[in-house]
């Protein structure tokens, strides 16, 4: 079994090392419901990193298909090729590069990729373990009630 830190994801502070103290204020205006009343939840998502651009695919439109491009509206010809994000939407390059070059999300269905942000990444972390964490409380909760 895992240990407190460990679940967390923390590590404990090392000898002669002071805790940093805004970020204990942060967690607790965040847990009293105040982080909402200052507009801090609601961060606008950083460019995608230039890796997950790099690691898009690329498909070829075949003459079967005819689809558009939901950026654009236009359609998709026959021989060019496309860009595929991770959710299976499928974009010109022209168009998604530079939305991408933007924001980090996919214009149809906001699927986030990764970025280069670091703290943007651990605000989608905590993000993530609040959410699962509201579920394991609804789980016990249910556990114990019905």
């Amino acid at each position: 079994m895992s240990d407190y830190f460990e679940e967390m994801g923390w590590t404990p502070l090392g000898d002669g090392e002071a805790p940093n103290h805004l970020i204990h204020l942060a967690r607790l205006l965040r847990d009293s419901g105040m982080w909402e009343l200052l507009d801090q939840d609601t961060r606008l998502p950083p460019p995608a990193s230039k890796e997950a651009l790099n690691t898009l695919e690329d498909i070829e439109i075949s003459s079967s298909e005819s689809k558009q491009c939901p950026v654009c509206i236009k359609e998709f010809e026959m021989g060019n090729l496309v860009k595929t994000l991770p959710c299976r939407h499928t974009f010109h390059k022209d168009c998604i590069i530079p939305w991408l070059g933007k924001t980090n999300s996919c214009p149809l269905c906001r699927y986030e990729l990764p970025t280069d942000d670091e703290d943007y990444e651990m605000y989608r972390k905590e993000k993530k373990r609040s959410v699962q964490r509201k579920k394991d409380l609804e789980t016990l909760h249910n556990s114990m009630f019905m």
